[in-house]
């Protein structure tokens, strides 16, 4: 990996600021390189020595002995535990200029910290969260949630909207859309030629038959066509509360889940330390730690830096993984 990794502020109140400082002194002389989009004076204030930096390839210099940081200012200094509107914009901007740095190849991809919706939403914010954001940035229309620890993979096909409206919505097409990006992601990304998708069901039993809801048959089955059309290798629709067991879970790749807690459950119940978001389908690289702000431990020494650390080093071998592809798909087009 050439380019170092971005990593954005989050929300300035949570413990963004201090799990990307524990992050750095657990990799600055392993790596992955990254650098902090951030407020140097936060950084520095939370123990780290810092450096700030003009571009990105200033990074691996002072990496192993200083955390470097392009600054974005904060309008008034945080308090932990406390989130200010005031401070919005700054978290809005470390995200902007992390993808821009990214699409220009500047960062070899964008780690986000956890934002505080509640206070972007009062400021502005138009988008239910960082994934439809980062689409917009990147001029994707429909980026998808992967969620990834070292037991499972998920993707919820519906994501920041409620259940009621999430089983409304519910259709075909947007299942096949979701599975499909899964499905290249599986294969760009994590380096999987032949990836094994599970799709669950929705309803108990997968619907037993149609007698407890019949969304299997009227929706999910005929996604499931559909992707077996499009050549891949597609089972279920699979009863939700056997397809994760841990015999189960050996003969997939990925679970496609049909709203929110439905994927996120399990993979936070088997391990939510290593936890990590990975928003598949864009242009860039993007990952995020699988928590949130943790408002309520800001600020008292208690932020576990595991899932960004996982989210780190994710990113880079991601980034590697794109790089030999595309590398390979070059040269398979210079010899044709």
């Amino acid at each position: 990996m050439r380019a170092p990794l971005a990593v954005t502020m989050g929300e300035p109140a949570g413990i963004g600021g201090e799990i990307t400082v524990l992050a750095w002194r657990k990799l600055r002389e392993e790596g992955p390189v990254f650098f902090a989009v951030d407020d140097p004076a936060r950084l520095r204030a939370l123990g780290a020595p810092v450096q700030s930096i003009r571009s990105p390839g200033e990074a691996a210099l002072y990496f192993p002995k200083a955390l470097p940081v392009l600054p974005i200012s904060l309008a008034v200094p945080a308090t932990p535990g406390r989130p200010d509107l005031r401070n919005a914009r700054a978290v809005i901007d470390s995200i902007a200029y992390a993808v821009r740095l990214a699409k220009e190849k500047s960062a070899a991809g964008v780690v986000t910290n956890p934002i505080h919706k509640a206070t972007l939403y009062a400021a502005g914010f138009d988008f239910p969260g960082h994934t439809e954001f980062l689409g917009a940035l990147t001029g994707v229309s429909n980026p998808v949630m992967m969620l990834v620890n070292p037991f499972l993979r998920v993707v919820p096909v519906t994501i920041h909207v409620p259940l009621r409206r999430a089983i409304e919505t519910l259709s075909a097409n947007m299942i096949v859309a979701a599975a499909t990006i899964a499905g290249h992601a599986l294969r760009r990304d994590f380096g999987i030629a032949k990836p094994r998708l599970a799709v669950a069901g929705l309803n108990p039993h997968a619907g037993e038959g149609g007698s407890l809801g019949d969304e299997e048959q009227r929706i999910i089955a005929p996604a499931i066509a559909a992707l077996r059309e499009r050549g891949f290798d597609v089972s279920g629709p699979h009863p939700a509360d056997t397809m994760f067991t841990a015999t189960r879970r050996t003969r997939y790749d990925v679970a496609i889940c049909h709203y929110h807690d439905q994927a996120l459950i399990p993979l936070k119940t088997l391990d939510v330390a290593q936890g990590v978001n990975v928003t598949v389908g864009l242009p860039i690289v993007r990952t995020s730690p699988d928590h949130g702000t943790a408002l309520d431990i800001a600020g008292k020494g208690e932020a576990d830096p595991a899932s960004l650390i996982a989210a780190i080093r994710l990113a880079a071998a991601i980034a590697q993984e794109r790089g030999a592809n595309d590398h390979e798909t070059v040269a398979a087009g210079r010899e044709r």
